[in-house]
């Protein structure tokens, strides 16, 4: 895979990145790479190729880094759907209104996503992204 990368995705419609995303963004930094091509490799991986990425070692450079695109390049989403990106810093409340903390991070584990919650003066806490947990999510308002 001379210059290749191999994507592991976290959207449910990759044909979307296909056809529609021209630019991705790499690292922290966020660096803009123009995508050249892309295809489906398995269920949830793709192969890219970008501009200024045309050696192994350009690629392996890039080994472990986010990768995102622009919001507005996303596939549309359906009115019970978000991007993960807006749960960070939502804050967290039990059932009776009670502060537990804001979500530092999402977490993939493979069963489901795990929220990180920040708490003041404790240990994060792992909140699974199900419904025994989560009852509510209040993006708008700014709280799960």
């Amino acid at each position: 895979m001379k210059g290749q990368l191999k994507l592991r995705l976290v959207s449910d419609r990759p044909d979307h990145l296909e056809r529609r995303v021209k630019t991705l963004y790499i690292g922290k930094l966020r660096q803009p790479y123009t995508l050249k091509s892309a295809f489906q490799h398995k269920s949830n991986l793709m192969i890219v190729t970008l501009d200024g990425v045309a050696s192994r070692d350009d690629a392996e450079a890039l080994r472990g880094s986010e990768v995102a695109i622009r919001e507005q390049d996303a596939a549309p989403l359906a009115d019970d759907e978000y991007f993960l990106h807006q749960l960070h810093e939502l804050q967290v409340m039990t059932e009776a209104g009670e502060a537990i903390g804001t979500v530092r991070d999402i977490v993939e584990t493979g069963a489901s996503d795990m929220l990180v919650v920040r708490r003041l003066g404790k240990t994060d806490a792992l909140i699974p992204m199900v419904r025994d947990f989560i009852v509510e999510l209040d993006i708008p308002g700014g709280r799960s």
